[in-house]
């Protein structure tokens, strides 16, 4: 979530909304399909209290997902639910590689201001070194006197 309160009302894609016979119709699978997928873990639709299946639209694409991979692909269902999961996974994955980019660059944004502070902080009345080896003359200074 991205940390704002939500409208408890606001429809989202995951807002479980579609009963049994409404999902089969949308997804055009049977409803007892939707069970057996239910019963499996391909599908797993939210509960209401009294235990009935309440279907997002996220649910339903992935009941037509899972009916594209099983009829036109010929993938069985050990597959298919297999595929799901590593999809989840990956997405997860994604997530988490955001997340570490973000604060890498927070960091990286963090150690650009405190490198200009330390920067800033320089006297100067420095003189950059210069490698004295790479000259073969020997230059001695001597400061000036005041005549008087």
């Amino acid at each position: 979530m991205d940390g704002r309160r939500r409208n408890p009302y606001e429809l989202t894609d995951e807002s479980p909304v579609y009963v049994i016979s409404i999902a089969a119709q949308l997804s055009g699978l049977h409803p007892q399909t939707l069970r057996q997928y239910d019963r499996l873990g391909l599908v797993s639709p939210d509960r209401t209290a009294g235990r009935g299946r309440r279907y997002s639209a996220r649910d339903i694409e992935l009941l037509r997902t899972v009916q594209q991979l099983s009829q036109d692909e010929g993938i069985n269902l050990a597959g298919i639910k297999r595929i799901i999961e590593l999809e989840n996974q990956v997405a997860a994955l994604q997530q988490r590689v955001a997340e570490l980019s973000a604060a890498v660059d927070g960091a990286a944004a963090a150690m650009q201001q405190r490198e200009a502070q330390v920067h800033a902080s320089y006297r100067r009345d420095l003189v950059p070194y210069q490698d004295v080896q790479q000259a073969s003359a020997l230059v001695v200074w001597r400061p000036k006197r005041p005549k008087d």
